[in-house]
């Protein structure tokens, strides 16, 4: 299993949406749990940094969330470009091996 691990320092006039579409149940996770291999997304909020957030997608695979990539393209691109507005910053910390 991988787990890919992005970093958002969300708009503070838009905590809620933000949370409503990165959370376990959000936009996201709807999408991604269209494709065989998605095994959920875990919101983690900062204790001290109240506006950072990190998720957590797990996959089954890299390849898996390739073909997720590449079947879903027209709708993540979409959903992407609507969340831009909830978010100041977004990084992508990378791909982890579950050992």
């Amino acid at each position: 299993m991988i787990q890919l691990v992005w970093e958002f320092v969300a708009r503070q006039d838009k905590i809620e949406e933000f949370e409503r579409h990165y959370s376990s149940e959000g936009s996201w996770a709807q999408l991604f749990r269209q494709s065989a291999g998605f095994r959920g997304t875990t919101l983690l909020r900062d204790t001290k940094e109240r506006y950072r957030y990190l998720t957590v997608d797990s996959w089954d695979s890299l390849e898996a969330h390739r073909v997720m990539r590449e079947r879903f393209a027209r709708e993540h691109e979409e959903l992407d470009r609507r969340c831009e507005e909830f978010t100041e910053r977004e990084t992508n910390l990378g791909a982890f091996e579950v050992k």
